[in-house]
């Protein structure tokens, strides 16, 4: 950890090997068409907890309209209190948002750009200059109020609308992130288009002491993501974004599908001896659950193994 920026989690135990940042309450539940209960994801929350995630993305201040599923940002957010200091990180778009999350006493935001402008638009509804922009003022204003900052770049490898992404492009994002006091910047796969040769390419691009501030969000749309996962490791990563069951998936980007399996990625990561501190089968057991909310069964493979 860089000392210039707060460390998001001092004092507490010992970190595993490798950090899994749990997105399935705000990733995984965002393009739900059905409405889970507030009480529900409150529940998921302190289940996730239980089996050993932190930290965990608990919602987003976006505005309900964009994203009704995360309508209730402060109740979820307020129900979970009791949980610290588990680190329940809340996904903010805009000033708006900031305002939001301030007000209910969030301690942890994540902000989010995209190097290519039509997903900028999309997401944003502003260019990707404006994005950065903002998401730079969004960060000054929570580090001077006592926030600690994560940042997101999106469509790292691949847009449905523009293609290839400048691997230039994605380097300068990130470092501009970096140097705005983010602790953190995770490269998004969102549509799922990487393979374990791009993703060393572009990690290669960073210095070794900025990957020690990297992660990594893989999508499995082309059934990649935990060769991704490998790749990453590799490269010195040792983050990793993923939602529980699989849930997940881009409102604003429609060939975006699942994210990586919290649990697929347990799975690997434990069968190479690396620790993660979360137990797997509580995990399933919690994903499994929620998939019979949700009203199908799990995507997961390893869920789907254990329930046999």
């Amino acid at each position: 950890m860089n000392p210039a920026f707060p460390d998001p989690h001092p004092g507490g135990p010992e970190r595993p090997e490798v950090s899994i940042y749990e997105v399935g309450p705000r990733d995984g539940l965002q393009a739900e068409a059905q409405s889970v209960a507030t009480v529900d994801k409150i529940d998921f929350i302190d289940r996730f907890a239980a089996a050993g995630l932190n930290p965990i993305e608990v919602t987003s201040f976006v505005l309900p309209t964009w994203v009704p599923q995360l309508a209730d940002s402060a109740e979820v957010l307020d129900g979970v209190r009791d949980l610290a200091p588990l680190r329940m990180p809340v996904l903010v778009p805009n000033d708006r948002g900031l305002e939001r999350a301030q007000k209910a006493n969030a301690q942890t935001i994540a902000v989010f750009v995209s190097p290519t402008e039509t997903f900028a638009r999309k997401n944003l509804n502003t260019d990707k200059d404006g994005a950065l922009a903002d998401a730079e003022h969004i960060t000054a204003e929570a580090l001077g109020s006592g926030i600690t900052v994560r940042g997101y770049v999106s469509m790292c490898f691949g847009d449905p609308w523009e293609g290839k992404v400048p691997i230039e492009d994605v380097l300068s994002m990130t470092r501009r992130l970096l140097a705005a006091g983010c602790y953190e910047v995770s490269l998004g796969d969102t549509i799922g288009v990487g393979t374990p040769g791009h993703v060393r390419e572009l990690l290669e691009g960073f210095t070794e002491q900025e990957r020690d501030r990297l992660a990594l969000h893989t999508h499995d749309t082309y059934g990649q993501a935990l060769a991704n996962v490998l790749a990453g490791l590799d490269a010195g990563i040792r983050v990793f974004d993923s939602a529980a069951g699989g849930l997940g998936g881009c409102p604003f980007a429609g060939s975006a599908t699942g994210n990586l399996a919290t649990e697929d990625l347990v799975w690997m990561l434990e069968g190479m001896g690396i620790s993660t501190g979360v137990d797997l089968s509580s995990l399933a057991a919690t994903s499994e659950w929620m998939a019979k909310l949700l009203g199908r069964t799990s995507p997961s493979s390893v869920v789907r193994a254990l329930s046999n």
